[in-house]
């Protein structure tokens, strides 16, 4: 999601105030190690210094995100966060980036996902932030929606499954639609120009009983759009068209192999330039890569092994060049003096052998010069 931050961050501009919410991990022993990493994140990746806590009414970017959902609620609304958050979409002021537990939090309910996956409590709601009632929409937010960790039982839906959200979406209040958001995908709401985005790997889910409605990433469309959707007609708007097929996601080690690949038929022909930029391509994957913090980092480091073996190799490579240059300059200069002594037929018979193994001699008016093809 990296992209997705930075555009969010490139469109307010200057330096701006930026304020991370730690509040719904905030019981966690490792609080301070998270907010650590979270703060080493934006700066390194997306380019941004931002502060644990602070004002959230006047700040340009506020973002909060994984622990609990009512953890976060019953602090927030007790120190008047909630209402600070509630205000910034109002007036629609500055960037407020919610993923995870605090997605959880934005709609008209909540999900206990903690009382209810973890402690085994019975499925039902908790009132919530209602963060979209200001832009007119009626829904209760549901991140993870594709999630799949459970693998012989179903945590999709936040970890609910289908059975227990299909219980719950009775006690739902009367025209409120569910808004599913998968892992890896975002749903951007510019607050500037009333249009909504979905970015990222998954798709957005609009659901109500007996429908289900999936809009993909790269799908585009306006605030009454998205409201009509939400709102359960049953004729729907033309669906935007569909977004180009995305090339299938190459991995590092498939990178790191042909740029190993490169550089070593580069070394084959002697063609150091070449090899010098399969290793600068390789760095570069590894930059990119580094500041994905979903991405496996023993594959960064297996790819960092090979980075390290190629410059070696290219090292020696360069050693082995300048011993054959020097053999090369003496033979070169043995040719010269069998010519001057008449023995051209030997003298024929070295630039021939050197012409076998790519060496190419041109006489000159100010001596023989050679050149390797």
């Amino acid at each position: 999601m990296v992209e997705v931050h930075r555009s969010a961050v490139r469109r307010l501009g200057g330096r701006p105030r930026a304020v991370l919410l730690d509040t719904p991990y905030a019981f966690q022993e490792n609080a301070a190690d998270i907010s650590a990493r979270a703060c080493g994140y934006f700066a390194r990746s997306v380019g941004l210094e931002v502060q644990v806590g602070g004002d959230v009414a006047t700040a340009d970017w506020v973002f909060s995100g994984p622990g609990s959902p009512t953890y976060a609620l019953d602090r927030w609304t007790a120190s008047g966060t909630a209402a600070d958050l509630r205000s910034r979409v109002r007036t629609r002021h500055g960037v407020t980036v919610l993923a995870s537990a605090a997605a959880c939090t934005a709609g008209v309910v909540t999900v206990p996902v903690y009382e209810i996956y973890k402690v085994g409590a019975d499925p039902h709601w908790r009132e919530g932030l209602d963060l979209l009632s200001a832009l007119d929409l009626q829904v209760v937010v549901i991140p993870h929606y594709d999630n799949a960790e459970g693998g012989t039982h179903d945590t999709r839906f936040c970890y609910l499954g289908e059975r227990r959200l299909a219980r719950m979406e009775a006690d739902l209040p009367d025209g409120t639609a569910v808004l599913g958001i998968d892992e890896h995908t975002a749903a951007i709401i510019d607050l500037s120009t009333d249009q909504v985005r979905i970015a990222g790997r998954g798709s957005v889910t609009i659901r109500r009983p007996g429908t289900r409605l999936q809009l993909p990433a790269g799908t585009t469309l306006t605030m009454p759009e998205l409201r009509h959707l939400t709102s359960g007609h049953t004729t729907l708007p033309p669906p935007p068209p569909p977004p180009p097929e995305s090339p299938p996601r190459v991995t590092l080690a498939e990178l790191t192999q042909a740029h190993e690949s490169r550089f070593a038929a580069a070394l084959e022909d002697n063609d150091t330039a070449t090899a010098t930029q399969a290793i600068l391509a390789l760095e570069s994957d590894l930059v990119a890569w580094s500041a994905d913090t979903e991405e496996d980092s023993g594959g960064v480091a297996q790819s960092r092994d090979t980075l390290r073996h190629l410059i070696t190799q290219l090292g020696k490579h360069a050693e082995s060049a300048h011993h054959l240059t020097t053999l090369t300059e003496a033979l070169v200069n043995l040719r010269a003096t069998l010519r001057q002594d008449g023995r051209y037929d030997l003298a024929d018979t070295l630039r021939t052998t050197l012409l076998t193994i790519g060496i190419h001699i041109d006489d000159t008016p100010t001596g023989p010069r050679w050149t390797r093809r």
